[in-house]
């Protein structure tokens, strides 16, 4: 217990001052207007409270990650808990800031077209049509295991399959209304469950203290194949919610265009970047110390989904009344990433075809199709969805981290804050996509019969961060060349 509280008081530190030292990086300035205030159309340029923001945006970012995904990367071993502080200060938190910041400066501009402002028009196209499809992925995935969830609380005629239409039907509401409309008066609801989810089970760590191991115990990965899932690359794709996600970049530009000052930035971006570490944290540990260990975690995961451990820890640790809480926390998670990650493809869709989304008859034009492809995508196997999603999600991570860094370095900012957690993730997310059953690995196998070796795939994601650091390089000297001409025509 004394490596599990040392974690949580890193978290709350890493926030006061590694996120002060980042905003003064970035050059944050309070006296700046917003978006909102020039730009605002009643449908997504609407003014809301900081407190109102911080939680819509907490709540958007903490969708089945920081909850299944903790549970399900715990078995990496100690390892684990490392990663969600580590990651969450110097990578997840430096990356929802920055992206937040950048999209505060140019407008509310979605992701994709703030990618391509520092990376090229190329790139901004690929971002376009790579980002929408992640979007749709998103609000595919999260309408399942809400849906399972919903089915165990209600009588056996309301199924799962009623629960999935209901929460779709919800998605295209919250899709098509005008954001302080039904997402600005629902998640407080939604905020106060997962809030009282994430402080019972905490508390209720300390009740049965000697039950969570130590991070300094039993040090290595607890999978029960580690050969076929290696902490690196494996551990960092599994935990992406809880230390660092790129959907979070897709989810800023909502925000962006509702704050009234960027003084409100790092505790929006940034703060809710940490909360969710503590999300993560906490559920990590409460499933080891539940079950009881590592070995009887797996087999409570070998059933699949960790929707059954989360139902049964609730229940038993905070009773009937705060089990139902608990769930309807786990419950809202992955429904207010959905529903604002359909949002987030409208918004995206709507900046690239360049349609004004001021009134409902665009807001439709836009929105049908996604919904439709949506539809489409959910007939897909769950687990199939899910093992994309999660690669794809890194992958969106790794160019918002060399956009932010190309950014500071065009303005001769201290780039090292984005340079090393972006080649980091560019070493992990390539050396996976090569590796993974999912990726590469899976298409060799498939058709040829052969298997990537480990030592390859690793070499590979090396070779590709040093491309990119290389070409990172070249641009600097480019930059710097235009500066020594800007000064000698002065």
């Amino acid at each position: 217990m004394i490596s599990f509280t040392l974690a949580l008081l890193l978290l709350i530190g890493g926030y006061f001052i590694y996120g002060t030292f980042v905003s003064r990086v970035f050059g944050q300035d309070n006296s700046r207007p917003t978006p909102v205030k020039t730009m605002a159309d009643g449908v997504d340029y609407v003014p809301l409270p900081a407190w109102k923001i911080f939680l819509i945006q907490f709540l958007n970012i903490a969708g089945l990650g920081p909850i299944f995904g903790a549970i399900m990367g715990v078995m990496f071993g100690p390892a684990a808990f490392l990663w969600i502080v580590l990651g969450t200060i110097f990578a997840g938190g430096v990356h929802d800031y920055i992206s937040g910041m950048l999209s505060l400066r140019m407008n509310g501009a979605s992701l994709p077209e703030i990618v391509g402002s520092q990376l090229g028009g190329g790139v901004k196209n690929v971002m376009r049509v790579f980002a929408l499809l992640l979007m749709i992925l998103v609000g595919a995935v999260f309408v399942y295991n809400p849906a399972d969830l919903l089915a165990r609380l209600t009588p056996d005629h309301l199924d799962s399959m009623f629960w999935i239409v209901v929460i779709f039907i919800y998605y295209m509401a919250a899709t098509l209304l005008p954001i302080d409309k039904l997402i600005g008066k629902l998640y407080p609801i939604f905020g106060f469950a997962l809030l009282f989810m994430a402080v019972g089970i905490c508390v209720m760590l300390y009740v049965h203290a000697d039950s969570v191991p130590e991070f300094w115990a039993e040090f290595y990965n607890h999978k029960p194949d580690p050969q076929a899932n290696p902490i690196f690359p494996m551990m960092f794709v599994s935990i992406a919610c809880g230390a660092i996600s790129g959907f979070h970049a897709t989810q800023s530009p909502m925000m962006a265009r509702c704050m009234s000052s960027e003084r409100h930035a790092r505790p929006i971006f940034y703060g809710a970047m940490v909360a969710e570490g503590i999300v993560a944290l906490i559920w990590a540990a409460a499933a080891v110390a539940f079950t009881g260990g590592y070995g009887e975690l797996q087999q409570y995961l070998g059933s699949g989904s960790p929707a059954p451990l989360v139902d049964h820890l609730s229940r038993t640790w905070l009773g009937t009344f705060g089990g139902i809480l608990a769930i309807l926390g786990v419950i809202a998670a992955p429904i207010t990433s959905g529903d604002t990650a359909l949002r987030s493809a409208r918004l995206i869709a709507a900046d690239f075809l360049r349609i004004s989304q001021r009134h409902i008859f665009k807001r439709l034009l836009v929105s049908v199709p996604i919904f439709l492809l949506c539809f489409v995508i959910m007939l897909m196997p769950y687990d199939v969805l899910w093992r994309y999603f999660a690669w794809c999600n890194q992958v969106l991570a790794v160019f918002t981290l060399w956009t932010a860094t190309v950014w500071l370095a065009r303005r001769c900012k201290f780039y090292l804050i984005t340079l090393i957690p972006a080649l980091f993730m560019t070493c992990v997310t390539v050396t996976y996509i090569i590796f993974a059953p999912e990726g590469m690995q899976g298409i060799t196998q498939n058709m040829w019969g052969i298997s990537i070796s480990y030592n390859v795939a690793c070499a590979a994601g090396c070779l590709v961060a040093l491309i990119f650091l290389a070409l990172f390089a070249r641009m600097l000297s480019k930059f710097s060349a235009q500066k020594m001409l800007e000064n000698l025509e002065k």
